[in-house]
């Protein structure tokens, strides 16, 4: 997008994020070396991608924890979304600072308005993604009814609607739908970006496809394969149906565990020790049986197959090997239109180091990024 300030509209063929470290992050594990959630390994963390000019640092959101559900139930420490998103975009220059909201959990006008202040606060980086809410106790909790499947994005559709037209009018507004009743609706200031904070959503289903496609800047997908034919008719048809239904080019987006080492032999025992040895099975079974009775990601039958890959982030495409094998992949995955990917590491001040000494050169080489400059990125994000 010309002239945007914000850089996942940058013109790199493969940009990259991080994913998940205002909580345990993407890798189900109890290896000892894995991510905890402190404040001080967000920043340091967060400011290792700023620094290399990795375009994204994305929060998700999550009020209870899916094993137990109780107050030791470590699944459920993750620091809000948005509270987290706008110390992270003090804390950074370049990257996008993404909050995650469930629908359900918080009113339009208050998404707005926050939304509209760490946009401001970052210089018009900020990023929503948004969910229509699938986690069924925690929406007990909040006491908001579990909806049906579509319906949920019935209810996503009208409220990123109220939050749209708070972003862009001047003027005070009625909006009276299923779901919401607003009454002169008016939010100030409104972000820094003329064309809105730009909107993330992963899409599974066939509805959930159809609001990805309408409303995403970002659809974020679960590639199913690791054939390049069958990844590159996934990401196609995503993006035809986009352009044909509803005239708009969009970014595809997926995420991926990377376990990089020196030889590939390394890096596959270091898959095994921490995604076999080590999984954290009360939590993938937990996450899988959600999956199951609540989301629609993928079919049943997808996911019992997926399981490996669902303790490593949640079913991320892997990137497994040395640094020349994962630069490979991820040529590939571009090739096959991809146009980002969110990255998780059972150790991210590790793995940002070992991606950024090894792998992002190789990407450079090849052409899928440009050479990043700091300080002049930095200069340009202030005019």
């Amino acid at each position: 997008m010309p002239g945007s300030t914000n850089p996942i509209f940058n013109a790199n063929r493969m940009k990259i994020g991080i994913f998940a470290i205002n909580g345990r992050g993407g890798i189900m594990t109890t290896v000892p070396e894995a991510y905890e959630p402190t404040w001080d390994l967000s920043v340091k963390t967060s400011q290792m991608a700023d620094a290399a000019g990795f375009e994204a640092i994305v929060s998700y959101a999550r009020w209870k924890g899916w094993v137990t559900g109780g107050n030791d139930d470590s699944t459920g420490v993750t620091m809000d979304p948005f509270t987290w998103a706008a110390g992270i975009a003090q804390a950074t220059r370049y990257s996008a600072v993404f909050a995650t909201s469930h629908a359900p959990t918080i009113h339009p006008i208050l998404a707005a308005k926050q939304s509209a202040t760490i946009d401001i606060i970052s210089g018009g980086r900020f990023g929503l993604n948004v969910v229509g809410g699938w986690n069924k106790p925690e929406l007990e909790m909040f006491g908001a009814p579990f909806k049906e499947h579509d319906r949920r994005y019935d209810h996503l559709s009208e409220w990123l609607a109220v939050i749209r037209q708070l972003w862009q009018s001047h003027e005070e507004f009625d909006f009276h739908g299923d779901f919401f009743d607003v009454a002169r609706g008016s939010s100030m200031p409104k972000p820094v970006q003329k064309s809105n904070p730009p909107i993330m959503n992963a899409g599974g289903s066939d509805r959930g496809r159809q609001f990805a496609c309408e409303n995403a800047d970002m659809c974020f997908l679960i590639v199913q394969s690791e054939s390049p034919e069958a990844i590159r008719r996934q990401v196609d048809e995503y993006k035809r149906f986009a352009r044909e239904e509803f005239g708009r080019e969009i970014q595809v987006w997926t995420n991926s565990m990377v376990m990089q080492r020196d030889t590939q032999a390394e890096a596959d025992a270091y898959y095994h020790r921490c995604i076999v040895n080590y999984e954290d099975k009360a939590c993938v079974d937990a996450w899988m049986q959600m999956q199951l009775e609540h989301a629609k990601l993928m079919s049943p039958e997808a996911l019992k197959a997926f399981r490996q890959r669902m303790a490593g982030s949640g079913g991320g495409f892997p990137l497994i090997g040395p640094a020349t094998r994962i630069a490979e992949r991820l040529a590939m995955l571009a090739d096959c239109g991809l146009d980002g990917i969110l990255l998780t590491w059972v150790d991210p001040l590790d793995g940002i180091a070992r991606f950024t000494r090894d792998v992002l050169p190789l990407m450079e080489q090849t052409g899928l990024r440009a050479p990043f400059n700091a300080r002049s990125q930095n200069e340009i994000s202030r005019t």
